[in-house]
């Protein structure tokens, strides 16, 4: 069974930073998979963060995070990073890891095998 775990979401101030980890367990080929990040704040719609290719290692971004938000992966803990630097009240959402064999679309992964369970990110001004 494949599971995706997410963590080090938190309470911060605007232009503080937090670093979340999505890790993957189970029979999860994840060396050539594809990873998203999505956040849905209260009351609206779920929102493509960021899509990585993990072999490639190559991530495109939502335009209003693209020079505040980092991705990252380490391969051999099956995990990826999103460094959130800078952080905004509007980046106030819960934060959802997504893992696909299938290919990004731009910042959106629209097919995935796998979701994790979310880490809660509250930014205050």
């Amino acid at each position: 069974d494949v599971q995706l775990v997410e963590s080090g979401g938190g309470l911060v101030q605007a232009g503080e930073s937090l670093r979340l980890s999505c890790t993957a367990s189970g029979s999860f080929i994840f060396d050539t998979s594809t990873i998203a990040w999505f956040r849905q704040a209260p009351g609206m719609e779920r929102e493509g963060v960021s899509c990585t290719s993990v072999d490639e290692k190559l991530t495109h971004y939502l335009d209003s995070v693209k020079d505040r938000f980092t991705v990252s992966s380490d391969n051999a803990k099956r995990t990826v990073y999103l460094q959130m630097n800078n952080l905004k009240p509007e980046d106030t959402a819960v934060y959802y890891c997504a893992a696909s064999y299938y290919p990004c679309s731009g910042h959106i992964l629209y097919e995935y095998n796998y979701y994790g369970q979310g880490t809660q990110v509250t930014v205050s001004s």
